[in-house]
């Protein structure tokens, strides 16, 4: 059983014995309250019995009596009100604690996620480049091969360094750190730039352009490169390699929408919610068989949130996912 399922349940078990421990004491309370609260009622009335005679002065007997159920009464209605105030409150700080606890817990789970993901991602490009350059020094290979494990080797490259811009700006954004500059830029150029170096790292892909010229916006050219290029590696990672991604950029009267599609499995509505938290990533980190952090798409959401934009997820037709982010203008 996994360590975070064990603390769960760990955790779970000892909320619940407290809570029951708490309501069982609050209970105990009220009945020993009540039972105190009983015998000084029969008390008063044995007093009363012993001190007055009822059939010599029935008025002041009658009003005694009267005066004693009163003052069992209000004692009663306090307990009442006190336990019930007091059993709500548990309620409400048991909730708190609950989801308190439970909110940490998967924050915890999806650190752990965060950093296997990241120690495989980040082994995976080094031991590649290491392994491609150890074999240039040993080997004369013909030119041929050469050009491809240096092709390779700047592919790796190229990864690492885009999962490291992913974490060291994701991390400055967070911390207030990052300076963002609202440039006047075009982002039809941005978007053509950034296809033309997805088609020399993945070749044997197929990309579809539609996109409409001089689209103006204001922003910061890295982070909005960075939003497009995130976008297209989640399209490229999650669609089988015989598919296209579609990028398309459009011009409306009220902002600039700018769609990446593609053609894989798609996306539960369930899960399509989550896909923007830190850390989330679909499925289980020792079976998924996709790369990746969960940085992606929730550094897009804080990108398109600084530009004035909103970020989205839908079905693509026939099937696939469409994510579209709205600029508005």
């Amino acid at each position: 059983m996994p360590d975070s399922a064990k603390k769960w349940r760990r955790a779970t078990f000892i909320y619940w014995l407290l809570l029951v421990y708490i309501i069982a004491a609050l209970v105990w309370w009220f009945i020993s309250l009540n039972k105190q609260n009983t015998q000084m009622r029969d008390f008063a009335l044995d007093r009363l019995h012993a001190q007055i005679d009822s059939t010599n002065t029935p008025a002041l007997f009658n009003s005694e009596t009267a005066r004693i159920s009163t003052e069992y009464n209000r004692h009663r209605s306090k307990y009442v009100g006190e336990g019930a105030i007091f059993f709500l409150l548990i309620l409400v700080g048991a909730g708190f604690v609950y989801r308190s606890v439970r909110k940490q817990l998967y924050i915890q789970q999806q650190q752990q996620n965060f950093m296997m993901a990241v120690t495989h991602e980040l082994k995976t490009p080094i031991a590649v480049t290491r392994l491609n350059l150890e074999t240039l020094q040993k080997y004369h290979l013909d030119p041929e091969k050469t050009k491809k494990i240096i092709r390779t080797t700047l592919d790796e490259t190229a990864r690492l360094n885009f999962l490291t811009n992913n974490i060291l700006v994701s991390s400055q954004l967070e911390g207030g750190r990052y300076k963002t500059s609202k440039d006047d830029l075009d982002l039809s150029d941005l978007l053509k730039d950034c296809i033309r170096d997805f088609r020399k790292r993945f070749p044997d892909r197929a990309f579809n352009e539609i996109i409409e010229t001089e689209a103006e916006v204001k922003g910061d050219p890295l982070l909005l490169q960075m939003l497009i290029n995130n976008l297209l590696e989640n399209a490229i990672k999650y669609s089988p390699r015989d598919t296209a991604i579609t990028a398309s950029l459009r011009i409306f009267r009220s902002g600039i929408e700018l769609i990446i599609a593609d053609e894989g499995p798609g996306i539960d509505d369930a899960e399509k919610k989550k896909i923007f938290s830190k850390f989330y990533r679909v499925g289980n980190e020792a079976t998924r068989k996709t790369q990746g952090t969960g940085l992606g798409l929730y550094l897009c959401r804080i990108i398109a949130r600084d530009h004035n934009g909103d970020i989205s997820v839908t079905n693509n037709e026939p099937r696939g996912s469409k994510f579209a982010v709205i600029f508005h203008t």
